[in-house]
C-alpha cells in the first residue's frame, strides 16, 4: 500500500510533508530529535537575549541561532532547492525559505528559527494524524496471509498463496489466517472475520459454505478447498481497493490543490510589491521595514493548512469508514455520499437475508412431523432454493420417495410409503383437480401446497426474512436527511409491496428486470437536485450500480461484480452501515470546510495586518503553522467520533 503520508506529499510539489518524508513511523524517536534540538537551542538563545548578556552578540548570536535553525530548516531548504531544479518555483517551501532567510538577513534570528520550528512541530503532528487515519485502513493489510499449508502428494507443505491452484486443499490451524477463498471441507468452523467485515462476533459456518481469505480460524484444524486464485480472492481485491482509494481525490481537494498553484505565485509577487512600491509613495521609506512586512506576508500566505488538512480530512474519513466495515473506492465517493438525498435499494440480499426459510406450516389431519416427513422425502433430491429451505426442518422422520417426477414450473409428484404425493404450486393442484384452502389465495409469499392421495393435506409458507437492522435503517436514513427512499426488486410485486410496507417504504416496484431498474434510476436523476445512491447485491444490479451517483454493494465479500462495479462496499451486509457511511461522509465534509474557513479567515486578517505593519513574525507564524496545527487537530476528530 502506498504510504498515505507520501500521497499527501507528492501532488504537484505542493506538500507540507515531503520535506520531512520519513521511512520510519512517526513514533520513531529519531523523528523528534531535530525539533527537540532546535527547541532547546532556541529557548536558550531567547533566555540569553532576555538577560542581554554581553558575550551574546554577533557573530556568536548569529552562529547560535543558525545552529538552532539548521536541524529543522535544512530539510525545507533542500526540498525548496529540489523543487526549483524541477521548475517548481512557487511552492510553500520556497515561501518559507525566503521568509526565514530574509528574517536572518534583517537580524530577526529568533523569528526565523521559530517559523521553521513550528513548521517542524506541525509536521510531526501531521505524521501522527496521518498514522492514526492510516491505522484503520492498514489493519486490512495485516490480514494479508503470508503462506498456505497445501495438501500435495499426501502431505501438507507451506506454499506462497500466489502459487496455490484452484481445486487444491489447504489446511488452517487454530489462530491462523485463511490464505485463499474456498469452501469448507470440514464439518464446521468458527471464524473471526472482523478485519474483513468490521463484525466482531465470530462467524460459525458449516461444511460446504464459503470461506474467505483473511478470516482467522478460532477453533480446531479445518480444511478448505480453494475456489479462487489468490489474485482473484476477496482479500486481494479489497486490499487493491484500499491501496488505490487515495488516487481518486474529492473535488474539494482537487480544487484546493489547483488553487494553491495559482495562489502561491500571486502572493510572491504581492510580497515583492509590498517591498518595492512604497518607495514611490512613502516619504520616510525604509527598505528594511518594508522587506520585513513582505517577509511576514510570505510566511502568512503559506497554504500549508489547506494542503495538509484537506487530504488529511478525507484520509480520516476513509479510515473511519474502513474501521466500520465500509470501503469507499476513493475520496471522491466519500464526498459524493455526503450529497445523497435519494436512496434506491434492491430487496433480496439488501434488506432481506436472501435465504428462504419456513414461515408457516399448516396441515390437515396429519401431525406436523408426519406431514413434513412426506414433504422432505419429496424434496430430498431437489436443488431448488425452496427445497433447501424445507430440508432445514428438524424432524426424526427418515423415509424415501420413489418415482419422483419433476414438473417444470409446477412442482413434484412421487410415491412415499405407497401414497401418491404432490408437492408444488396452485397450478399443479388445479391440473390434478385438487381443491385447496381458500386462505392460500391471500398469501403473498411463496406457498408449497401438498396433496396426499389426491386430497389436500396442507401447505408451507416460505419467505425471505428481513435483516435484523433493516427496519431501523429506514427510519435512520430519514433522520440523516434522505428525502426519498425507493425499493426496486425483481421479485413478485406483491412480495415487494409487503416488504416495503413492513419497512415503511412508500415507493416500491416489483417484477423488474435489470434494465427496468436502470431506467427508473435514470429517470430519477433527471430531476434537478436529485442525487441517487443505489444499494444492491452487485450482480444483477451491476448496470444500475454503475449509473447511480453512488453505487453501494452489499455483500462485497461474496461478489466480484460488487467489488468491480460499486463505488462503496458494505462488507458485512448490514443495511445500517449505509447510515454510518452517510454520517461519516457528512462529518468529513463538514470538517474539511471548517478547515478551509479557518485557514482563509485567519490568513486574510493577518495578511492585512502584516501588509499594514501591524503584525510581527510571531503573528505570521500562528497564521501559518498555528492554523495548520489547529486544522490537523480538527481533522483528527474524525478518528474519535462514533456513528453507530
Amino acid at each position: 500500500m502506498s504510504e498515505i503520508h507520501t500521497e499527501i506529499d507528492q501532488d504537484n510539489g505542493h506538500c507540507c510533508g515531503s520535506a520531512h518524508c520519513h521511512t520510519q513511523e512517526s513514533s520513531d524517536k529519531n523523528v523528534y530529535l531535530p525539533a527537540i534540538i532546535s527547541f532547546l537551542l532556541l529557548a536558550i538563545g531567547l533566555a540569553l537575549d532576555y538577560f542581554n548578556l554581553l558575550f551574546f552578540k554577533n557573530p556568536i548570536r548569529l552562529i547560535w541561532f543558525t545552529a538552532a535553525y539548521i536541524p529543522v530548516g535544512l530539510p525545507v531548504l533542500k526540498t525548496s532547492w529540489e523543487s526549483i531544479k524541477h521548475g517548481e518555483f512557487f511552492t510553500e517551501f520556497f515561501l518559507m525559505t525566503i521568509a526565514t532567510l530574509g528574517a536572518f538577513a534583517l537580524g530577526e534570528y529568533p523569528e526565523g528559527v521559530t517559523v521553521m520550528l513550528f513548521y517542524s512541530i506541525g509536521e510531526l503532528f501531521q505524521d501522527a494524524a496521518v498514522s492514526k487515519a492510516r491505522g484503520n485502513i492498514k489493519a486490512l493489510l495485516d490480514v494479508r496471509p503470508k503462506e498456505a499449508m497445501v495438501l500435495r502428494q499426501g502431505n501438507y507443505s507451506a506454499v506462497a498463496p500466489e502459487n496455490v491452484n484452484i481445486g487444491e486443499t489447504i489446511q488452517v490451524r487454530v489462530g491462523e489466517k485463511v490464505s485463499l477463498d474456498g469452501v469448507l471441507l470440514s464439518t464446521k468452523a468458527s471464524l473471526n472475520t472482523a478485519a474483513l467485515t468490521g463484525e466482531s462476533k465470530p462467524d460459525t459456518i458449516l461444511k460446504g459454505k464459503d470461506v474467505f481469505a483473511g478470516s482467522i480460524n478460532l477453533n480446531g484444524v479445518i480444511e478448505v478447498k480453494v475456489t479462487k486464485l489468490f489474485k482473484d480472492s476477496s482479500i486481494s481485491k479489497i486490499l487493491d481497493l484500499v491501496q488505490n482509494a487515495t488516487a481518486r481525490k474529492a473535488k474539494t481537494e482537487l480544487f484546493i490543490r489547483k488553487f494553491a498553484k495559482v495562489y502561491t505565485p500571486i502572493v510572491v509577487y504581492l510580497a515583492i510589491a509590498i517591498t518595492v512600491l512604497p518607495y514611490f509613495f512613502v516619504l520616510d521609506y525604509v527598505f528594511g521595514d518594508w522587506l520585513y512586512r513582505a517577509l511576514i506576508f510570505l510566511v502568512i500566505s503559506c497554504p500549508c493548512a489547506l494542503v495538509i488538512s484537506i487530504p488529511l480530512g478525507y484520509f480520516g474519513g476513509l479510515g473511519a469508514a474502513s474501521k466500520h466495515g465500509i470501503l469507499f473506492k476513493g475520496a471522491s465517493f466519500l464526498e459524493a455520499m455526503s450529497n445523497i438525498n435519494t436512496v434506491v435499494m434492491d430487496k433480496t440480499g439488501t434488506v432481506t437475508q436472501g435465504v428462504f426459510k419456513i414461515k408457516t406450516i399448516k396441515t390437515v389431519q396429519l401431525s406436523e412431523q408426519e406431514f413434513m416427513g412426506y414433504v422432505m422425502a419429496m424434496e430430498a433430491k431437489s436443488t431448488h432454493p425452496i427445497a433447501k429451505a424445507i430440508l432445514l426442518y428438524n424432524t426424526d422422520t427418515n423415509i424415501e420417495a420413489t418415482d419422483i417426477n419433476e414438473i417444470a414450473g409446477e412442482g413434484l409428484s412421487g410415491i412415499v410409503n405407497a401414497k401418491r404425493i404432490l408437492v408444488g404450486n396452485a397450478t399443479l393442484m388445479k391440473l390434478n383437480a385438487i381443491e385447496v384452502s381458500n386462505e392460500i389465495e391471500s398469501i403473498v409469499e411463496s406457498v408449497v401446497i401438498v396433496a396426499i392421495d389426491n386430497m389436500f393435506a396442507g401447505y408451507i409458507v416460505i419467505a425471505d426474512e428481513l435483516k435484523v437492522d433493516a427496519k431501523s435503517t429506514i427510519s435512520k436514513l430519514k433522520a440523516v436527511g434522505i428525502s426519498k427512499i425507493r425499493m426496486l426488486s425483481g421479485d413478485k410485486d406483491s412480495i415487494t409491496q409487503q416488504v416495503a410496507s413492513e419497512l415503511n417504504i412508500t415507493e416500491a416496484k416489483g417484477g423488474l428486470l435489470p434494465e427496468d431498474k436502470l431506467n427508473d434510476v435514470e429517470n430519477l436523476k433527471k430531476n434537478k437536485g436529485v442525487k441517487v445512491a443505489f444499494v444492491g447485491d452487485g450482480i444483477n444490479d451491476a448496470p444500475v450500480l454503475a449509473t447511480s451517483d453512488v453505487g453501494i454493494a452489499m455483500g462485497g465479500l461474496g461478489s466480484d461484480v460488487a467489488i468491480e462495479t460499486a463505488d462503496v462496499i458494505i462488507q458485512n451486509d448490514q443495511p445500517s452501515k449505509l447510515v454510518t457511511a452517510i454520517k461519516i461522509s457528512k462529518s468529513t465534509k463538514a470538517i474539511v470546510w471548517q478547515n478551509i474557513a479557518l485557514a482563509f479567515g485567519v490568513k486574510f486578517i493577518v495578511l492585512i495586518l502584516g501588509a499594514c505593519g501591524l503584525a510581527t513574525m510571531w503573528e505570521a507564524v500562528f497564521a501559518d503553522v498555528g492554523v495548520a496545527f489547529l486544522a490537523i487537530l480538527n481533522a483528527i476528530r474524525l478518528q474519535r467520533m462514533h456513528w453507530d
